[in-house]
C-alpha cells in the first residue's frame, strides 16, 4: 500500500512543476521577478506543509492551489488602500455603452471585430501578447479583478471577499477594466 507522503516528490518539484507554475503566474501578474518569488515560496510554503497533503489531488494541483493563494495575496496588497469608485458614475457610464435591457453593448458602442475568430494559433499568440500588454496598463486593482474573474474563474463573491470590495465596486471595476481592454486592444491589434 503506497502511503500519502509517497505521493510528494520535493526533490523533482523545480523540475517537474518550475516552468508551469512560472507560466500560470506570469500571466495573472505579468512581473517576472514577482512571478519567481511566488513560485520560489510556493515551493517554500509546501515543503512546510507536506505532512497536510492528503493525496486528493495531483502534486501539481497541490502546489497551484497554494500558488493561487500566493496571487490573491498580491492582488490584495496591491489592491489596500484604494479609494472606492464613483458608483453613480459607473452606471451613468454604462447607459451608454450597453442596452439596459439585456447589458449588450449600444450599437453606436459595439466593440470591432479583433480578428481573432479564424483561430490561426499565430495570431493567437501575438493577440494574447497585447492583451498582456495592455492588462499590464490596468490600474493593479482592476487587474487583479479582472484576471481573478476572466482567466481564474472565480466567482464574484470569492472576488468581493478576498480583495475587500462590494459588489457594486466590483462591477464598475469590471466595466472599467472591460471598457479600457477594449480601447487598448483596439488601438493595438486592429
Amino acid at each position: 500500500m503506497v502511503t500519502e507522503k509517497q505521493l510528494l516528490d520535493p526533490h523533482h518539484w523545480v523540475k517537474a512543476h518550475a516552468d508551469y507554475l512560472y507560466s500560470y503566474t506570469l500571466s495573472r501578474l505579468n512581473d517576472e521577478e514577482q512571478a519567481k518569488d511566488l513560485v520560489q515560496e510556493t515551493f517554500l510554503a509546501a515543503l512546510e506543509k507536506v505532512d497536510r497533503f492528503e493525496g486528493k489531488s495531483s502534486e501539481r494541483t497541490w502546489l497551484t492551489a497554494i500558488l493561487k493563494n500566493k496571487i490573491i495575496d498580491v492582488y490584495r496588497k496591491k489592491s489596500s488602500g484604494l479609494a472606492n469608485i464613483a458608483e453613480q458614475k459607473a452606471e451613468e457610464e454604462q447607459k451608454d455603452f450597453f442596452e439596459e435591457d439585456n447589458g449588450h453593448w449600444t450599437q453606436a458602442h459595439q466593440p470591432l471585430p479583433f480578428g481573432i475568430e479564424d483561430h490561426e494559433p499565430l495570431r493567437g499568440k501575438e493577440f494574447n501578447h497585447i492583451l498582456q500588454l495592455c492588462m499590464q496598463k490596468l490600474p493593479a486593482m482592476w487587474m487583479s479583478v479582472f484576471t481573478m474573474k476572466h482567466m481564474d474563474e472565480a466567482t464574484t463573491e470569492f472576488i468581493c471577499s478576498e480583495l475587500r470590495v462590494t459588489q457594486a465596486n466590483f462591477w464598475v471595476i469590471i466595466h472599467r477594466a472591460k471598457l479600457s481592454l477594449r480601447a487598448c486592444l483596439q488601438k493595438n491589434w486592429i
